[in-house]
């Protein structure tokens, strides 16, 4: 019985790869999880492992061919299938050989052994069983498979791994439902598929039976066997077609190197995918310096980004002596995104809707404070030892911007007000959305009643949202019923920004950085210039029920808040 090896998926909106190099023969025998070709795509450079045992029986997909995600790469089986396809190589090597007459009539008992061996294909899917993306949670519709972690061939137990699935909400493993043989595998690497498709097939793997008959046909021909897997090598590389260079019995000695002689070649014939072919022109990489580190002496991407390294250490080095401002410049970091086109996961789909709808729902504008924050920056580094050693949380700005604003809020309530209809609601709490990044996209998990609580409280619960948030631990609550959103955009750097306000809320307040610049004070009734820290507030409200007169005195009742700096009693130690 065979299995089919299929292309996996490999990441998400890839949905194809190109065979850049097989790495066994037709005929060879692979353990599972056995390195069996090297697949590139527009994002990644991977091995496709085998997912069973077996010996290889037939190629279906050659190198430099590009076949989508799930087609059937090889076949892998028992054995019985493998005989005919080296026995044609080595009738053919004995018509372009120039071997005695004897020697071609062991050939010629060879090919005979093929029509006995065709009917061992069909067993491989006589009692296959499917393996099918199970539901992943609720909502979740679909998975990308990101790695099989079996090759056809492969023996599996029941519940042991298969493959690796992602989706916007979860990553996990799938397992086998049944053990037995891997013997197809349906959908390839970076392929997206909907629950319920049909992944793998995974059958008994017997087919032995049909190996007894062509094992004979090999036995009386001894010498000839080697000469099956010289025949193959020649398409891969030309340069072994030289005949004069060796009598038939030195096939022998090269023949167990294929898959690891690239290792010790040189680089003309070592394929380079072109992933990595475009990183090292981008790099400025001579790719026959660098020795690859992949299979077969293969050239990877982190050889030519430590080769990269290793070109911008050198001449620093030697610049060194000579002159310090002959130093180049640090290249810039060019992302793997660069050049290519992404499907939008659905969170960010999410979030493009909702962004465009609020836009083209409300009224939006943005009004701009400047708030002197020295004496908090005071109190903060004069308190934030010991904050952290009773609380176990680290002292930023944000507990005490978020503790301004909600005192406001209490003030000004429409602000933290909605619109239903023509009717304005004024919520009875302050529920504050915390804007946090992730590699997800923007999240904006809610800290309820936060009118209530003092600045310790806000900087545990604030922090512990943002871990939960980022590690995607966060329970579906605690996403929702958000009256009034804080972003913290000065973490990245940022003077101020417009932020954009999310339905149904009607207002969000962008934090800036805090920077230090000279600024003028009053030292004794006269103005003099002094070192301050600064920062920009910038609120960006619903203009169909917030005034501008609204925006400017809830800054200025945050403005004030923050310079008086009295928070001693609101700490919370």
């Amino acid at each position: 019985m065979s299995t089919s090896v299929v292309l996996p998926a490999l990441g998400e909106s890839v949905t194809e790869g190109t065979v850049t190099r097989w790495l066994k023969r037709v005929g060879d025998t692979v353990q599972e999880d056995e390195g069996l070709l090297e697949i590139s795509t527009d994002k990644v450079d991977t091995e496709i492992p085998s997912p069973v045992s077996g010996v290889i029986e037939e190629i279906l997909v050659q190198e430099d061919e590009t076949v989508e995600v799930g087609a059937i790469l090889a076949k892998i089986g028992d054995g019985s299938g493998a005989a005919p396809a080296d026995d044609a190589p080595a009738a053919a090597a004995a018509e372009e050989t120039p071997a005695p007459a004897e020697e071609a009539a062991p050939a010629e008992e060879a090919a005979p052994a093929a029509p006995a061996e065709q009917p061992a294909a069909p067993a491989a899917s006589s009692d296959a069983t499917e393996v099918k993306l199970p539901e992943l949670g609720e909502s979740v519709t679909e998975g990308t498979i990101t790695r099989w972690l079996k090759a056809v061939g492969d023996d599996v137990a029941v519940d042991e791994p298969l493959l690796e699935i992602s989706t916007d909400k979860v990553d996990t493993e799938i397992p086998s439902p049944v053990a037995g043989t891997l013997q197809e595998i349906l959908v390839q690497e970076d392929e997206t598929v909907a629950v319920g498709s049909a992944l793998a097939r995974i059958g008994s793997g017997a087919a032995a039976p049909a190996q007894a008959q062509p094992a004979p046909a090999i036995e009386p021909e001894p010498i000839q066997q080697p000469q099956p897997s010289e025949v193959q090598e020649q398409p891969a590389a030309p340069a072994a077609e030289e005949k004069p260079a060796a009598p038939a019995p030195q096939a022998p000695a090269p023949a167990p190197a294929p898959a690891a002689a690239p290792a010790s070649s040189g680089d003309e014939i070592t394929y380079v995918t072109p992933l990595v072919r475009r990183l090292a022109q981008q790099q400025g990489v001579d790719l026959s310096t660098v020795s690859g580190s992949g299979v077969g002496g293969r050239i990877r991407k982190e050889d030519v980004l430590k080769a990269a390294e290793a070109a911008k250490a050198a001449p620093a080095a030697s610049a060194a002596p000579a002159a310090a401002p002959a130093a180049p410049a640090a290249p810039v970091e060019v992302s793997p995104l660069r050049g290519t086109t992404q499907k939008m996961t659905r969170l960010r789909k999410v979030i493009a809707e909702r962004a465009v709808a609020s836009m083209q729902a409300t009224a939006q504008l943005t009004t701009v404070v400047e708030v002197d924050v020295t004496k908090v920056a005071a109190l903060r580094d004069r308190v934030k030892g010991e904050f952290q050693q009773k609380t176990g949380d680290k002292l930023s700005f944000l507990p005490f911007f978020a503790l301004a604003a909600v005192e406001a809020l209490k003030t000004y309530p429409i602000i933290n007000s909605t619109v239903e209809g023509d009717e304005i609601v004024y919520p009875a709490h302050e529920n504050v959305s915390i804007a946090v990044d992730t590699e997800r996209g923007l999240l904006t998990p809610v800290v309820k009643d936060a009118g209530e609580k003092n600045i310790a409280q806000l900087a545990r619960e604030i922090a512990d949202l943002a871990a939960r948030t980022r590690d995607n631990k966060l329970k579906p609550d605690e996403l929702a019923g958000g009256t009034f959103t804080l972003t913290n955009t000065g973490s990245r750097g940022a003077l101020f920004d417009t932020p954009i306000v999310f339905l149904p809320q009607s207002a969000i307040l962008g934090l800036g950085a805090v920077v230090k610049k000279p600024g003028v004070v009053s030292v004794d009734g006269k103005d003099a210039i002094s070192v301050r820290s600064y920062v920009y507030l910038a609120l960006s409200y619903d203009h169909r029920i917030i005034d501008g007169a609204d925006a400017a005195r809830f800054l200025g009742a945050v403005k004030a808040r923050l310079e008086a700096a009295a928070f001693e009693g609101d700490l919370g130690i």
